[in-house]
């Protein structure tokens, strides 16, 4: 594997002579293979997900895996009988994740050929690499943050949340209600800095710019005072979602300018979206000032502008823009604008945020006497 393909993020198991020696219907007792339990936990606190595609009685199966107390590391276990390019697909559709991301370990080289014909774009390991894996480029993230950590934690979560809600019977206000959901925005820190990274390269879909800001410019911006780089942590009573959203806002007299807006698309049924531009273009009118938004859209991104144009951004000309540095024609970005007024706090979640409006208002001078 070249050192740039794209890192995995989950690796789907065989079982029989891959994860354990032997083979489960034959040997009811069929013990790991060698270090195989320090592979799935290492994985496991690089974020990397992980989930299982065997042919194999599913209730025998899961029950020796809860036995040798590996169970909870899996996600959307796939045990039948059926292609296992079929399972490895299903599993990603599930998680949510591009072929491409994914990658199939297993012993027999007809069953990786089977999933490369049927699954192209995932990646096959032979069953003896398995000791290697952690110490494969596209297995080892730069950074591992404090949510690549307990991402599958995140997703656990997630699937008795979808659990809750399908058995719901009121309205969706309602259900949100029931979540007890707590947002909280904050100026970022240099411990942050890596999640603020983390999402502006894996966020896509609700991404205003698709710019990505790199550690260097980040630290800048943390420095300027004229800066404000702001991180959304979003959590409910079945557990916390992470850091959810990242905004980069330069504060100038009159006006505000917006020069991304990130938030996780997994997010997006619970209005975190709305919640964020709500309480920004609050703090904006307070201070005085208008907003001005960067936007490039995007066949992937429409999410976004949706959100933008229902906040009340729309392209117009002001005076307040030309306060803005210039801008590159060739770069796509579009310059949406809002004239701020006060907005009402949300009724579906509590918000804690600081007061961006006491720090970036215009000192007033008194009048001479």
């Amino acid at each position: 594997m070249s050192d740039r393909s794209p890192l995995v993020k989950c690796l789907v198991w065989d079982l029989d002579n891959t994860l354990w020696r032997g083979t489960l219907l034959e040997d009811g007792q069929v013990s790991l293979v060698p270090g195989v339990r320090e592979v799935v936990r290492a994985l496991d606190e690089r974020g990397i997900l992980q989930s299982v595609a065997s042919k194999n009685d599913h209730d025998l199966a899961w029950a020796r895996l809860t036995e040798l107390g590996l169970a909870e590391y899996f996600l959307y276990p796939q045990i039948n009988w059926g292609p296992k390019s079929v399972s490895v697909t299903r599993i990603a559709a599930e998680l949510k994740f591009a072929l491409g991301t994914v990658a199939f370990i297993d012993d027999q080289p007809a069953e990786r050929a089977e999933v490369a014909f049927g699954a192209p774009a995932v990646r096959c390991y032979d069953a003896g690499l398995v000791g290697t894996l952690p110490g494969l480029a596209e297995f080892s993230p730069a950074v591992v943050t404090v949510d690549a950590a307990r991402r599958r934690q995140m997703y656990q979560a997630s699937f008795r949340r979808e659990a809750a809600k399908e058995s719901f019977a009121g309205p969706d206000e309602e259900f949100l209600r029931s979540l007890e959901l707590q947002m909280v925005i904050k100026r970022a820190d240099e411990v942050d800095l890596s999640r603020v990274e983390e999402l502006t390269l894996r966020t896509s879909q609700m991404n205003a710019t698709g710019v990505h800001y790199g550690d260097a410019v980040l630290r800048e911006l943390l420095a300027d005072p004229g800066h404000e780089v702001l991180t959304v942590m979003l959590a409910d009573r079945f557990g916390p979602h992470g850091a959810v959203g990242v905004m980069l806002l330069q504060c100038l007299p009159g006006v505000w300018h917006l020069k991304l807006l990130a938030t996780s698309c997994r997010v997006v049924s619970f209005g975190a979206g709305a919640v964020i531009l709500n309480w920004l273009i609050d703090q904006a009118a307070r201070a005085g000032a208008h907003l001005a938004a960067d936007f490039r859209p995007t066949e992937r991104n429409r999410m976004m502008d949706i959100a933008y144009r229902f906040a009340g951004f729309a392209v117009a000309e002001c005076g307040c823009l030309a306060a803005l540095p210039a801008r590159d024609p060739g770069s796509g970005i579009q310059c949406l604008h809002l004239t701020a007024e006060p907005r009402s706090a949300p009724t579906t979640m509590t918000l804690t945020s600081p007061d961006l409006a006491a720090s970036h208002t215009p000192a007033r001078t008194s009048p001479a006497h």
